[in-house]
């Protein structure tokens, strides 16, 4: 008999429920959040001889807790926490909120869904997942602390300084014209100092994390940065988040996942579309930069494409969603790519098929290495030549071309 475990994980206790197939309770365990927690739960599980572990949010309270039964060599599924909240209200038995109800509606949840990601160790991606969320976490401190900077500095200079600063050029307006009068203008003289060397410790630690961020991209193998505008932060960005990109079915999947795909909003025989809200924020940013990128630099063809969807009436925002959509489907092409040939180096891939490894075989139609060209991790001399001149001699001939954007 096939048994679903539902886990409701917390930070201090994990509390399961096992049900059947008709969805009746077998059991139930309470533990507590310790270096045994797994064999209290594999010692108690031993009577289900077929059982499957339904985790509550794998990826954020649960991991811990899913990635030692998966290490375990149990099956373990993924149940987000919205749609065991679904089972809960829409049940009509023990609906109250407590924890063992909460672990059978996530067993309910797992027991009915066909399509839950089943929970896999973690590889290389998840590396890159760590230093990506690092960088972000540090560039929102120090956007915070530049804040507080520029408000000293208001109530030291008149006006303050105007656009962005850095650490050197208020180090620099500090020694220089600032002359503190007072106890009060000391105070806030010695404030503006703290906040200077607190940015300067912030630069210095990024510096070190796209070190870091540059250098587990460049060990994953990856073809995405070959793609004009993503560098290693994009890509880790991407990869991080995306993980096992099987468990997108097509590129319209995966740009329906990253919210650059519109919605319809038809009613009757109208037939409305509009812009996406939904979908994984942080790959919507990491492409919305690459595009940000490409329609900076003319010579590129991202630039070329954008341009296009000007002239045939669009708005710069419709034109840069049109990018951003063409920019989800080439990474989607490259995630492919590197997912086939990451499994045929296993000798997990399909046999006798070589040449699988090209971007051709991937997206028919779709040569998307020759829309966007090479990888631009920044305005380095080389781009700035080509910036001034024609088009790269690797442009893609016309008969290429990737069809418009519907």
């Amino acid at each position: 008999m096939a048994v679903m475990i539902g886990v409701d994980p917390h930070k201090a206790s994990h509390t399961t429920a096992a049900i059947d197939e008709n969805e009746v309770t077998l059991g139930e365990l309470r533990v507590r959040s310790a270096a045994g927690q797994v064999d209290r739960l594999l010692a108690w599980a031993v009577v289900f001889a077929e059982r499957t572990w339904a985790v509550e949010g794998a990826g954020g309270l649960g991991y811990l807790l899913a990635q030692q039964l998966v290490a375990a060599g149990e099956r373990v599924v993924d149940v987000q926490p919205k749609l065991a909240a679904r089972v809960r209200l829409l049940a009509t038995g023990n609906s109250n909120k407590n924890d063992p109800n909460d672990a059978r509606s996530v067993a309910i949840a797992a027991l009915r869904s066909p399509n839950l990601i089943e929970v896999v160790a973690e590889d290389h991606a998840a590396v890159m997942k760590v230093w990506a969320k690092r960088h972000r976490d540090l560039g929102r401190h120090r956007t915070r602390m530049a804040c507080r900077l520029h408000a000293v500095l208001c109530e030291l200079i008149p006006g303050g300084i105007a656009g962005e600063i850095t650490a050197a050029q208020a180090a620099r307006l500090l020694e220089e014209d600032i002359e503190p009068q007072g106890a009060v203008e000391a105070a806030r003289y010695e404030l503006a100092l703290e906040f200077v060397e607190d940015l300067r410790r912030i630069d210095a630690q990024m510096r070190d994390t796209k070190k870091r961020i540059a250098a587990v991209v460049v060990a994953s193998k990856t073809s995405t940065t070959e793609l004009f505008g993503v560098g290693p932060i994009v890509a880790a960005t991407v990869i991080g988040d995306v993980g096992d990109v099987s468990r997108f079915e097509s590129r319209d999947h995966f740009a329906a996942y990253n919210g650059t795909a519109p919605i319809e909003v038809s009613s009757g025989p109208r037939k409305i579309y509009r812009l996406s809200r939904r979908g994984n924020r942080r790959i919507n940013h990491a492409i919305h930069m690459a595009a940000v990128t490409q329609i900076r630099f003319r010579h590129s063809d991202g630039r070329t494409y954008y341009d296009r969807k000007i002239a045939e009436g669009k708005t710069g925002k419709e034109a840069i969603r049109a990018l951003k959509r063409r920019i989800s489907d080439a990474l989607y092409s490259r995630l492919q790519q590197d997912a086939r040939r990451a499994a045929n180096a296993k000798g997990t891939g399909p046999g006798g098929q070589t040449g699988n490894d090209s971007v051709a075989s991937v997206t028919g139609s779709h040569p998307e290495h020759r829309l966007f060209g090479q990888a631009t991790p920044g305005p380095d001399a080389t781009l700035r030549h080509n910036a001034t001149s024609n088009r790269p001699k690797k442009a893609a001939p016309p008969a290429r071309r990737v069809r418009k954007a519907s």
